[in-house]
């Protein structure tokens, strides 16, 4: 299996799936997050300095972190009690309904106190159903994975993130350029959280069509279902979910620093425009596809904790170089700042994929995955803007360096910590 081509059809649907999800999860989360970053301060959460309203934006993000564990838990319920697929399916139109429904929301100046109360109720639907998302979508691939192939099968699913943040901020650029920023702001943020109706619905068609993976068909075979897949998580596998949590918010806090945190300071403190820094981040993300691509052949080599333990070590190198690199107000050095930090990212992000169900039975696999996948959201991304733009404003970004450095130095010691089982493997692909 050398190339694409060689993949038989039915494998082609399952990574095309796993992907297609992902980059809709990634699109519906960071429009919120550069809309949180550019307009919704002002629009939802008017306050005395532009600083404030965007602490507050910040603070409104972070509401879909807390409701990813959440949707992990029951999510993971019925994706261990009656399959990965008709989860998945649910997940995405939680997460694109909710996503759809912001568009059509009313702003402060109309509704009162009621327009950010129902901006974070969305917020939190976004988050319930991410929760049960992307542990689906790696485990989609991983279970169907050949021999030798989980760590490639598994950065699949992982390239959704540049997907949806391309798609996200080149139309942010696009919608930028082309209106004054008076329409802009007036409706014109409206337009991206729109469109998601579509890609929704062409994750849908694409997942309809897929087969339940082999791991879960033995599951059954074997017996009946746990009950409760999160009291059999936690009484029997809960180092392994603690371990999993640590070992992945590394990813998380590099990820919002580089581009959500980036965005807002450089706009909002160091007066770069909008569309420069957009321009800027849209170029960096590659960078962060090609670790994603790289770690996914370097996992397969070797083995996905190994990639990821060096890829904190670069983590926490990203984090002394960020605040020079930002601090400098210069293009060419910021830019340069955060291509580094999002490549590094690719190096803790893609093989989680592939670590992560290493670390639990098949019978509570996607419960584990979504339960550490998520809960490393809280701690790595929920709060990470804040506390950065918190961080910024008492010490400078100095401070927010090191708060990188220490996130990754924690996930480096999980990874040292953690011990992984082998995944079923899937029936071999042909000429593999």
């Amino acid at each position: 299996m050398s190339t694409t081509a060689a993949l038989p059809a039915s494998h082609r649907r399952i990574l095309l799936a796993s992907l297609v999800g992902t980059s809709v999860e990634f699109y519906d989360f960071y429009i919120y997050a550069t809309a949180a970053s550019l307009v919704f301060g002002p629009l939802f959460f008017p306050a005395d300095t532009p600083s404030t309203q965007l602490l507050a934006s910040y603070a409104s993000l972070a509401v879909a972190f807390l409701a990813r564990p959440v949707g992990a838990w029951a999510f993971g319920h019925y994706g261990d009690r009656i399959g990965r697929k008709s989860t998945l399916v649910a997940s995405l139109m939680l997460m694109g309904g909710s996503t759809l429904a912001i568009a059509f929301l009313p702003t402060f100046a109309t509704a009162g106190y009621l327009a950010p109360l129902l901006l974070c109720l969305l917020r939190f639907g976004q988050g319930f159903g991410l929760g049960g998302e992307w542990g689906g979508a790696a485990l989609l691939a991983v279970e169907n994975a050949p021999p030798g192939y989980r760590g490639r099968y598994g950065m699949v699913p992982q390239l959704g993130a540049p997907v949806g943040f391309i798609a996200a901020n080149g139309l942010f650029l696009i919608l930028g350029s082309a209106m004054s920023p008076g329409d802009f702001m007036a409706w014109g943020w409206r337009i991206p959280f729109l469109l998601s109706v579509v890609l929704v619905g062409l994750g849908l068609w694409v997942r309809l069509k897929i087969a339940e993976t082999p791991a879960f068909a033995q599951v059954l075979e074997e017996g009946p279902p746990p009950a409760v897949p999160m009291g059999e998580l936690l009484r029997h596998h809960w180092r392994a979910a603690i371990g999993g949590t640590l070992g992945a918010v590394a990813c998380f806090a590099v990820y919002y620093l580089a581009t959500a945190f980036a965005l807002g300071y450089a706009v909002t403190n160091l007066g770069i425009g909008r569309q420069t820094m957009l321009a800027l981040q849209l170029g960096a993300i590659l960078f962060m596809a090609v670790g994603i691509a790289l770690s996914g052949v370097w996992a397969d080599r070797t083995s996905a904790a190994h990639v990821l333990k060096w890829g904190c070590a670069g983590a926490v190198v990203a984090g002394f170089a960020l605040a020079p690199g930002l601090g400098s107000g210069s293009i060419p050095v910021i830019f340069a700042a955060l291509a580094f930090a999002l490549f590094v990212m690719g190096f803790v992000y893609g093989p989680l994929g592939a670590w992560l169900p290493g670390l639990f039975p098949a019978r509570v696999r996607y419960t584990g995955v979504s339960l550490a996948f998520n809960m490393a959201g809280i701690i790595g991304g929920g709060l990470t803007p804040v506390a950065a733009q918190a961080l910024a404003e008492r010490g400078g970004l100095t401070l927010v360096g090191g708060y990188l450095a220490v996130m990754s130095l924690t996930s480096l010691g999980a990874l040292l910590l953690m011990k992984t089982r082998p995944v079923a493997d899937a029936v071999p692909v042909e000429g593999s």
